[in-house]
């Protein structure tokens, strides 16, 4: 809460989750140190797994290839 660019990409995401029947969490990285190490800086970040798809702001073509081919 309270960040920006978070509140941001949490919003624009709500589009995919309606068109494409998707569910994204939403996690505080300053909660767990593993995370707050690996992506410091980095927030927002969206990933699925170990992967990255962006960061700081959607691109909804990293998001739309990702989606197409989440292999």
């Amino acid at each position: 809460e309270g960040c920006h660019l978070c509140e941001a990409m949490w919003h624009e995401l709500g589009d995919y989750r309606s068109r494409h029947d998707l569910e994204f969490s939403c996690l505080d990285i300053s909660r767990d140190e593993s995370l707050e190490t690996r992506y410091g800086e980095m927030i927002p970040v969206l990933a699925h797994g170990e992967r990255v798809i962006c960061n700081y702001f959607l691109d909804p073509e990293l998001l739309d290839a990702f989606l197409a081919n989440p292999d």
